[in-house]
């Protein structure tokens, strides 16, 4: 059974859906979890200073936006009486997936559970998947959770 659950949070409903459903795995099994955010270079392309440095301010507000992310996620945990830790990745540069993927290889995580959009099309395309990147090099099990928008359920 599975143990030490990776969870990548960004707040979002589907990654919320990830959470919920990975906080039942630890429950079930006796296991815990770690909330991992990572702070992605791209999106905040808007916010590059003239030389393509970013101004403290503006660090400062991603910084705090993820620790928010992090803690509600902790919070859930805690209501649901889960054991949980938290990771916070704001090293620019690194690509999503590798940085999950090394997290997890790190932690020693047993499975790592992530929420998709199921993009597709131009939508997938432009955006990438993470969830497919993540999958590719993983070392360990992933558990998908879809968003259940765009006719999946």
């Amino acid at each position: 059974m599975y143990k030490r659950i990776l969870v990548p949070v960004d707040g979002s409903d589907t990654a919320n859906k990830a959470l919920q459903t990975a906080l039942q795995l630890a429950k079930d099994a006796g296991g815990c979890v770690r909330l991992v955010h990572v702070i992605e270079e791209l999106a905040y392309v808007s916010g590059y200073a003239q030389f393509g440095v970013y101004s403290e301010e503006l660090l400062k507000a991603i910084r705090e936006t993820g620790s928010k992310v992090l803690q509600d996620a902790m919070t859930v945990a805690q209501i649901a009486g889960v054991e949980a830790d938290n990771m916070l990745f704001d090293n620019f540069g690194g690509r999503l997936a590798e940085i999950i993927t090394d997290a997890a290889n790190e932690w020693k995580a047993d499975l790592i559970v992530v929420g998709t959009h199921g993009r597709r099309g131009v939508g997938r395309l432009l955006l990438g998947s993470g969830a497919e990147q993540i999958i590719r090099l993983a070392p360990v099990p992933v558990l998908v959770i879809r968003s259940g928008k765009n006719g999946a359920k």
